[in-house]
């Protein structure tokens, strides 16, 4: 046979042998959305839930999670089909410096999760593997509301957490689904519990009613009076009560709260003493609610946070103790029992930011002001604060590319 006869022959074969070693090896093209000025609202608003890969292509910590971020997102179309009910995304953040600002990313590469467009405090922080990252999308879209099959269920409550409980006459309802909306983006600081229908019959004298069980036995509900066909005013109503003004603080959401960016004004307390965390609370509502936002209130098991408190020379026996991490340094409240004193812990909180306790502790008390925090260590000019120890809490460098640090360090 000659050789002109077979040729088409050998190509049609060649060609099939190159295709099914590319189907063999080659993954589905990843349908990743690369964000933009342009688009990125528009994409994020109309997503039920985004993954968005925050990342720099010089950043080799972004070189490795590309392939298992497209991996994970060709698992998840398979999955979830709706292209709005899922996506994943990203922004390269050198390209698109705005959008990094805007989310304040100090760290790449950074996994943000956004839910209808509004990002979520808790990042991914979870395993870099495909496995990890699928898993926690389908962890997204699991229901976040119980259905409440009778009323006698509420009577059985964990009260150590806060619930948030609707009662609607139909679940195809605009009342209803601005409340999944709400628990979809709380799901992780509430419980969320509806009863429909006659099961929550008794509870609509009024039409559709929502309430809150706030955490303790003897805490009265709270109703939420606006309308529910309003997103903001329910979320922000919601917010408020599942988010609570003074949190703990522990090594699971400490890298989280560090990102945040703002100092702490923390209470070490005994994990049983209940007494000082509610004073504790009732005066930083009391005294520092305008300061909101320039400052995280916490609170700190004294036993598992034993080196913060040695680092301020201080035991768990000598606890309650207050203390404000700057990130620089660590500055103690004089004595927990001057709490009582009409304005002083707020005086504390306003002489950090003015830069009083930092220069005092350097060079001395002030001509006329005795300062918090100067008699635990001197005021001599001589002795220093101690540095920060929730700095520690900020993400390992062994697995993002920090900025503000030399590319060439890592």
């Amino acid at each position: 046979m000659k050789l002109s006869a077979i040729l088409p022959f050998l190509c049609d074969r060649i060609i099939c042998v190159i295709l099914l070693v590319m189907g063999l090896t080659t993954p589905g093209q990843a349908e990743i959305t690369s964000l933009d000025s342009a688009n990125i609202d528009d994409v994020l608003n109309n997503a039920g839930v985004s993954l968005v890969n925050f990342y720099a292509d010089w950043c080799r910590f972004s070189q490795m999670l590309h392939p298992i971020f497209e991996e994970a997102s060709n698992i998840m179309r398979e999955e979830f089909p709706d292209t709005k009910q899922v996506v994943f995304a990203r922004v390269d953040c050198d390209q698109h410096s705005d959008i990094a600002q805007r989310y304040r990313i100090s760290k790449y590469p950074t996994l943000k999760l956004f839910r209808n467009g509004m990002m979520m405090k808790r990042e991914y922080r979870g395993q870099r593997s495909v496995v990890a990252i699928a898993d926690f999308i389908r962890q997204q879209q699991v229901d976040p509301v119980k259905e409440i099959q009778s009323l006698e269920e509420l009577k059985t409550v964990d009260r150590s957490k806060r619930n948030i409980i609707g009662y609607f006459e139909k679940k195809d309802s605009d009342n209803y689904h601005t409340f999944e909306k709400v628990s979809n983006i709380l799901r992780d600081d509430c419980v969320f519990m509806a009863a429909f229908g006659s099961v929550s019959e008794s509870e609509r004298i009024s039409g559709d009613n929502v309430i809150h069980k706030p955490a303790g036995e003897s805490i009265p509900d709270m109703v939420f009076l606006g309308s529910l066909t309003n997103f903001d005013l329910t979320y922000a109503w919601a917010q408020d009560k599942c988010v609570p003004l003074v949190r703990e603080i522990t090594f699971e959401n400490g890298e989280e709260l560090t990102e945040e960016g703002i100092p702490f004004l923390i209470l070490f307390h005994l994990k049983e003493d209940n007494e000082s965390l509610e004073k504790f609370q009732q005066e930083v509502a009391h005294q520092l609610i305008s300061e909101k936002g320039s400052i995280n209130f916490l609170h700190a098991d004294c036993d598992k946070f034993r080196h913060p408190l040695l680092h301020i020379q201080k035991t768990p026996a000598e606890c309650p103790v207050i203390a404000i991490d700057s990130f620089r340094h660590m500055y103690v409240f004089p004595d927990y029992q001057d709490l009582n004193i009409p304005g002083k812990l707020k005086q504390f909180v306003l002489d950090l930011h003015s830069g009083k306790l930092h220069r005092e502790f350097h060079h001395g008390p002030d001509p006329t002001d005795s300062t918090p925090g100067q008699e635990e260590f001197g005021g001599d000019g001589a002795s220093k604060p101690p540095q920060s120890s929730f700095q520690k809490l900020a993400p390992s460098e062994t697995r993002y590319t920090i900025l503000g640090r030399d590319r060439d360090e890592l």
